[in-house]
């Protein structure tokens, strides 16, 4: 079974992950099967719009931090970032190496992606899980949706594609990060993290509707303003405030590596849950 679906509706290219039974969760495996479906819907010229979705009642849990198919010894393609492979170094320079790439150097590829796009998100969205959806340019949730960071709780200050100041609001992001708590869907729209709430029955529909009205638009034009309001971003500090978070979060891969069994405070997905 392939990790990731490709799928297209008119000028809509759909992006489904498809790991339902780990709820998603994204090892390397998914996150080079995603990248190759963005690159087919960028070289694709009657792509106009492009929906990342997941599979079954949930989004996405985060990252891949205990499936049977965790593959974090497995070497990747570097296609993000020109650094060597994780495969064999040890310590720090093994989790930096490989972050850098398969999570905040693929998160940034794909926030360039030069087509608008959607994340389709319900249920959980966590951690790992707020980064795809916050590097797509619009997010519609169902009602049943919830989000939350908890990583603070393994004293690491937050997941590698750290957006939250941006995303949220400064105030709101304290919140977030200083408690781990899951906040709704109806709280990500007043934070302004989301575009629209719709009824879970209507998720598909709302957001096929939204990709079609964006999909009449020029695709050069849509492509100009993407980019505008990404450069305004990088401005206001979000990629140079990403690399100097970049490095707090392994200052505390390392010190955990230090002062408990692992580079994770000895938590892995059960505990994590369980600790919400």
């Amino acid at each position: 079974m392939s990790v990731v679906r490709y799928d297209k509706q008119g000028p809509v290219a759909i992006v489904t992950m498809n790991r339902p039974d780990y709820r998603n969760a994204q090892n390397s495996a998914m996150t080079y099967a995603l990248d190759s479906a963005f690159t087919t819907a960028v070289d694709d010229a009657e792509v106009k719009v492009v929906i990342l979705a997941g599979e079954g009642k949930h989004f996405s849990a985060g990252h891949d931090i205990g499936t049977p198919e965790r593959d974090v010894d497995v070497s990747f393609e570097r296609k993000a970032v020109m650094w060597w492979d994780h495969v064999d170094r040890p310590g720090g320079d093994q989790r930096y190496a490989r972050e850098m790439e398969v999570y905040l150097g693929m998160c940034r590829r794909w926030r360039e992606i030069p087509k608008p796009t959607i994340a389709m998100v319900q249920g959980a969205c966590i951690a790992g899980g707020l980064m795809l959806a916050w590097v797509c340019d619009l997010i519609v949730a169902s009602e049943d949706a919830f989000f939350s960071d908890p990583v603070v709780r393994m004293g690491i200050p937050g997941v590698e594609y750290f957006a939250h100041p941006w995303v949220l609001g400064p105030r709101a992001a304290k919140e977030v990060l200083f408690t781990g708590d899951r906040f709704s869907a109806q709280q990500a729209l007043d934070w302004g993290m989301v575009n629209r709430v719709v009824p879970r029955e209507s998720l598909t529909e709302e957001t096929l509707r939204l990709a079609g009205r964006i999909a009449e638009m020029p695709q050069f034009g849509l492509a100009l303003a993407k980019r505008a309001v990404n450069q305004a971003e990088d401005l206001m500090g979000l990629r140079t405030g990403m690399d100097s978070v970049f490095g707090l979060h392994h200052f505390a891969h390392a010190h955990n590596a230090e002062v408990s069994k692992d580079s994770l405070a000895g938590l892995d997905a059960r505990s994590m849950k369980e600790r919400q």
